[in-house]
């Protein structure tokens, strides 16, 4: 479940995804929080996952620790945002 007040969070991944995946505003705003990320998406592999993560640390003001980045906070869009939201709101 994506925590209250996200909407600014959940923006800005929709903006980073979109540009580090050069995927489609219109594909990207039609993600729900049960669209699958990494495995689903063919331009999310390991290469881009680097990516997709420092350009969230850089847009959002957060740290990312390597112990902290697994399959299940990029398994959905909603599991990122809810990632995204905790680092933020901690």
């Amino acid at each position: 479940m994506i925590p209250e007040g996200t909407n600014e969070i959940e923006k800005t991944i929709r903006a980073v995804l979109s540009d580090v995946l050069s995927l489609s505003p219109e594909r990207v705003a039609a993600f729900t929080p049960d669209t699958g990320l990494f495995g689903s998406l063919p331009e999310l592999d390991s290469m881009a996952v680097a990516g997709v993560l420092t350009e969230l640390e850089d847009r959002l003001g957060i740290v990312i620790e390597d112990d902290e980045v697994d399959g299940e906070m990029l398994e959905t869009f909603g599991a990122l945002t809810t990632f995204a939201a905790t680092k933020i709101l901690n």
